[in-house]
């Protein structure tokens, strides 16, 4: 069979209205739009469907029934292998023909098919699509403009302290920190502690504003846009940076800490003579040092005036009441002499010995306990008891061709002084029997040969003499003293106290009665005189660099020594002690002759003394008297006065340090004894 001559006849209808100027495929070619199909006019609005027709439609399909005849459908036509569906085109429908604004349907426009418009739904989202796009264009552009500006600099509204960096590069902003803030950084701060103002440097405590590391915490790179809009809107307010040195800022602290911590003191009870002295309890503060640290550092640069620093109350042990108390218990202690014995040897501890060795301290319970120092107590008296052959020894050292030699000790038997310690204190606290059998035990010397030879023992360190006239019983005392002394070690960092180590002056050891001053006259005493010796050992400690701890001169100035460098003695008070604060132990040895006793410190030498006195200021002039009886001694009157003493402390010609001291020496009286009846009034 022989195709159609007309192609379009197999093609199906369009599915889109055709646009303007195109040609409809339903119409034969040279067929024009309102024409009928045989190419004859129609009228306006009149579609050729209209027309019935007993041969083909121009379109493929068959003719139009008749007018009144029943229309049937169509005969199926088979697929034509030369039949090509023409393929959609996304812009065009050709299922159905165009509508015309007022009609049904009807004919396509003229020109052809048309395109059709977008449904709203689509042109509104499309409009919506650009004003979102313009949107972000405008931030963008809002973002970015001030972003390049800004970028490289500190953003505007950056401030420091109340300085203003804001725009600056960083090193236009660290001149202007240091140029602002550099005076405050050097003021010195004001603290508050315990209810006192101090003065704190903060320099010398290693705090310093660091300026590059503030600078480095400033946003100066291309800002975010959160950055921008802060510019903008508020400001960036950044603290200052401080940099510190630990050391330094600890020691400056514990400087701080020596001006406002008060040591606890506790509630006790000692005696002055044999009368009970109280001593209250008292708070006691200490300094948080580390809380101190953190307080100052973070006040360093900030707007606080003072700076207050956290300070802990330390509380005694026990209260006034109970102290009191116990100073009741203390007077019943001291009721009499405690007498000791050991086979079938006895000897008594005097009133004024319980007293200078008894005190009374807090216990854990809340009260006080009695405690006896039985070791210093029994010092003066354990040769009555112990036989001095198989007493204890301590090592010492002779001198030898001008060398010291070590002089071996040895262990031997003793009081046990802890079970006589405890013996008395329960003595005390029950008022029980005043006879106490003590016990022997080994007792082992201070320390061991092998300690001895590392003290450093290898030099002279100092030397001093004082003179005397022989030889009154005064100068017994003095001899009597010096040789208990010779050969004693003093260990590094000990406390020496002549009155621990001599005890209570007695006949058994060879003191005698002998003048010295008590109550402003000279009265007759055992042991009187030593205050000489002790005066020659102050200026050994003097001379020799070594720490005085308790010296007391004497009421008036005696000539026979120098003026403001003399100490006095007495038992129990006032004691003469000093401490070897050096790492090397202290050799004493004493030498006496007819003119005078010598006290030589042997060490290892630390320092060369040099000792520098003032004149004699506020002098005041003696007065006379005249007194009878067989107790009255004569004195000489001595003008008082006030000198200072400068002990300067030298290493290799250089001058480390120096100490002044004070004295204060009053009048003597100038007392003549007479018969009796004829003294003043």
């Amino acid at each position: 069979m022989d195709p159609p001559t007309d192609p379009f006849e197999a093609m199906p209808l369009p599915s889109r209205p055709v646009p303007p100027g195109a040609r409809d495929p339903r119409r034969p070619p040279g067929a024009q739009a309102g024409h009928s199909q045989d190419g004859s006019r129609l009228p306006p609005g009149v579609s050729p469907d209209i027309f019935g027709s007993t041969g083909s439609t121009g379109f493929g399909g068959p003719a139009a029934p008749a007018r009144g005849a029943t229309a049937l459908p169509p005969a199926a036509q088979p697929p034509q292998p030369w039949q090509m569906a023409a393929p959609p085109e996304p812009s065009f429908r050709r299922d159905e023909p165009s509508l015309v604004p007022g009609g049904d349907g009807g004919f396509p426009p003229p020109g052809g098919l048309r395109y059709e418009e977008p449904p709203p739904s689509r042109r509104k989202g499309r409009g919506v699509f650009l004003i979102v796009l313009a949107v972000l264009f405008v931030v963008g552009l809002a973002y970015a403009v001030p972003a390049v500006i800004m970028s490289g600099k500190m953003l505007p509204g950056t401030t420091v302290r109340g300085v203003d960096i804001g725009g600056l590069t960083a090193t236009e902003a660290a001149d202007k920190l240091r140029d602002r803030l550099a005076g405050e950084a050097s003021e010195e701060m004001t603290l508050l502690a315990a209810g006192k103002r101090y003065d704190f440097d903060p320099g010398k405590a290693g705090l310093e504003f660091d300026v590059v590391a503030t600078i480095d915490r400033a946003p100066s790179d291309f800002p975010t846009p959160v950055e921008v809009w802060r510019a903008f809107t508020g400001t960036t307010e950044l603290d200052p940076r401080i940099s510190t040195d630990p050391e330094a800022m600890k020691t400056a602290v514990a400087g701080l800490a020596k001006k406002i911590d008060l040591k606890v003191r506790e509630g006790s009870v000692t005696f002055k003579g044999v009368k009970p002295v109280v001593v209250t309890p008292r708070d006691g503060r200490a300094l948080e040092r580390e809380a101190a640290v953190a307080a100052i550092t973070d006040a360093f640069l900030g707007p606080a005036k003072e700076v207050r620093l956290p300070v802990s109350v330390i509380k005694p042990k026990v209260g006034a009441e109970t102290v009191k108390k116990a100073a009741n218990d203390a007077v019943k202690a001291l009721s009499g002499p405690v007498t000791l014995t050991f086979s079938g040897k006895q000897v008594q501890l005097p009133v004024e010995t319980l007293a200078a060795h008894l005190s009374f301290e807090p216990e854990g319970a809340g009260g006080m306990r009695p405690v006896f120092d039985a070791r210093s107590a029994v010092a003066s008296v354990e040769g009555e008891l112990v036989d001095p052959a198989v007493a204890p020894r301590d090592p010492t050292f002779q001198i030898v061709g001008g060398k010291p030699k070590l002089v071996p000790g040895r262990k031997g038997k003793g009081i046990d002084d802890e079970r006589l310690a405890a013996d008395v204190a329960e003595m005390v606290a029950r008022d029980g029997d005043r006879t106490i059998p003590v016990a022997m035990t080994t007792v082992r010397p201070r320390m061991s040969d092998a300690e001895a030879r590392k003290l450093g023992i290898k030099e002279r360190i100092s030397q001093f003499t004082t003179p005397y006239e022989c030889c009154p019983p005064r100068v017994t005392n003095i001899r009597a003293i010096a040789k208990l002394m010779d050969g004693y070690l003093v260990k590094p960092g000990e406390t020496f106290s002549l009155n621990g180590v001599i005890g209570q002056r007695d006949t058994a050891r060879g003191f005698v009665p002998a003048p010295m001053i008590q109550g402003g006259r000279l009265v007759d005493s055992v042991g009187g005189g030593i205050s000489q010796f002790v005066t020659t050992m102050y200026n050994a400690v003097f001379f020799g660099g070594l720490e005085d701890v308790q010296h007391m001169a004497h009421e008036f100035y005696i000539s026979r020594y120098p003026a403001g460098r003399e100490s006095t003695v007495s038992w129990p008070q006032p004691d003469f002690r000093w401490k070897n604060d050096s790492p090397y132990g202290v050799l004493v040895k004493t030498s006496f002759d007819n003119s005078g006793v010598t006290v030589a410190f042997w060490s290892t030498k630390r320092y060369e003394i040099e000792s520098i006195s003032s004149g004699r200021y506020n002098v005041t002039p003696f007065k006379s008297a005249t007194d009878s009886g067989p107790a009255c001694i004569p004195m000489v009157g001595q003008q008082g006065f006030t000198i200072d003493v400068w002990r300067v402390f030298k290493q290799d010609g250089k001058e480390i340090k120096r100490v002044k001291k004070t004295t204060v020496y009053r009048p003597e009286l100038d007392l003549k004894c007479v018969p009796e009846g004829s003294a003043d009034e």
